[in-house]
């Protein structure tokens, strides 16, 4: 039996993901070709034998729900312990920070019934392949209230506490003026004791465009993949039923990643290639992220461009970005005319 609690708290919100996050929350982004953020971290918990995963949202939750749905991609559809679902009863005013003492304190019945002694509060921007049973044990041997953990030096803004520890920050929070998990680790004036464990694998911290494109490219790189991707930690996700993708005669693909149920008829170099796309005759795709069900028509040229679901790019079109500032076409949208920025 786990001794561990797994949290995630997907209420942060990440101005420099704005275009994709406009009408989803961060952790429903699209990543990888099949995947969305959440799915690492929950991975990562049911890997490290996390049994119980409760999931704090915050607003436009719904994609996220259905992606997740009763948490049977991830053995989670239990009778005891399992995944929840527990979003807010009202908004708090304050800045929201990872583990936010004002959002746990909503549903603070579900930590007390709970039968794990520690809890594992992670974000759901950072993607990374984590063993967490060995931060825990670190935790343990150093004796500490709280764990941070780390990579190169760069917070990972995920912590494991002491449920117990927990509950009292959340009980006493207006006398301690602490709002969060994290507020008490970056806060030097109390007297808990406050550790590091260092993961010195793979890590992609999600708050901008440009970091969620670079790290997409960097998917193209053997030794990346394989850092987040292990044979013997699988980073789980929701299930669907697509056929193999379609290549014709006149199509060409090199460097790229393609996922099931596209259709591909012109040019795909160094791209990320998602579920159902089509790409038409004649078309050149350089440099891409193009996401779910998106459609470039024939004789169109991309280069460095981040396509969002449901996205039509009608024949003929020209869309360039740059690896500094890649172009982001908004879920659904539709482009007639040519951009280079």
């Amino acid at each position: 039996m786990s001794r561990l609690l797994g949290v995630i708290d997907a209420t942060n919100v990440v101005g420099g993901l704005q275009d994709l996050s406009l009408n989803r929350s961060v952790a429903s982004i699209p990543f990888a070709g099949r995947y969305r953020f959440v799915d690492f971290i929950l991975s990562n918990m049911v890997n490290s034998g996390v049994e119980s995963v409760a999931i704090f949202p915050k607003h436009q939750y719904r994609s996220l729900m259905d992606h997740i749905g009763s948490g049977k991609n991830w053995d989670l559809d239990r009778k005891k312990d399992g995944l929840f679902f527990l979003p807010p009863f009202f908004e708090p005013n304050e800045n929201s920070t990872v583990g936010s003492f004002a959002r746990l304190e909503q549903h603070l019945d579900f930590f007390k019934r709970s039968h794990q002694d520690y809890v594992f509060i992670a974000n759901s921007y950072v993607i990374t392949n984590i063993d967490i049973e060995e931060a825990l044990a670190e935790h343990l041997i150093h004796d500490h209230d709280i764990t941070e953990l780390v990579n190169h030096t760069h917070s990972l803004d995920m912590y494991i506490v002491k449920k117990s520890l927990l509950i009292e920050l959340i009980e006493d929070r207006k006398n301690s003026q602490f709002i969060s998990v994290s507020d008490v680790v970056n806060q030097p004036l109390h007297n808990f004791k406050i550790g590091t464990y260092t993961h010195s694998g793979y890590a992609a911290i999600m708050k901008t465009i440009e970091a969620y494109f670079h790290h997409s490219m960097k998917l193209l790189d053997p030794v990346v993949w394989n850092q987040l991707f292990p044979a013997d930690r699988p980073v789980f996700t929701k299930v669907k039923d697509e056929p193999p993708t379609r290549y014709t005669a006149a199509s060409t693909v090199t460097n790229s990643m393609i996922a099931n149920g596209a259709v591909i008829e012109g040019k795909v170099d160094s791209s990320i290639i998602s579920r159902a796309v089509k790409i038409g005759r004649n078309s050149h795709v350089t440099n891409c992220v193009i996401m779910q069900k998106s459609q470039i028509g024939e004789g169109c040229t991309l280069e460095y461009v981040i396509m969002d679901k449901d996205v039509r790019v009608l024949d003929g079109v020209t869309l360039k970005g740059s690896p500094e500032k890649p172009l982001v076409l908004r879920k659904g949208t539709v482009r007639d005319m040519a951009v280079s920025i």
